[in-house]
């Protein structure tokens, strides 16, 4: 799947089959479930877990929990805008996934 393809995605009434947890949180915090993205942030774990977990924090304006997730991700801590940073993550995690 592609970038363009998963954003595209966002717009249906399903996620995509197998994808990952942390694509899978992406996928519902871009269609305004925020809860539901947070609770697939932490079941995911690891290093993009932690990622979109921090995402999530920054976009709820918790910085020091950001900041926390940010560094447990191994990922500096973003300052831009939020939408250019969930392409960002979203880029790399379909890259990943392949």
């Amino acid at each position: 799947m592609s970038f363009a393809d998963f954003q595209k995605s966002t717009a249906g009434g399903a996620p995509p089959p197998r994808l990952s947890g942390p694509l899978r949180a992406l996928w519902l915090e871009a269609r305004g479930e925020w809860d539901a993205a947070h609770e697939a942030a932490q079941a995911a774990g690891g290093a993009d877990g932690a990622w979109v977990h921090a995402y999530l924090h920054r976009q709820a304006g918790d910085e020091l929990n950001a900041g926390y997730w940010y560094a447990r991700a191994g990922q500096p801590a973003a300052t831009g805008e939020l939408a250019a940073e969930w392409a960002a993550i979203a880029r790399a995690l379909v890259a990943r996934q392949g």
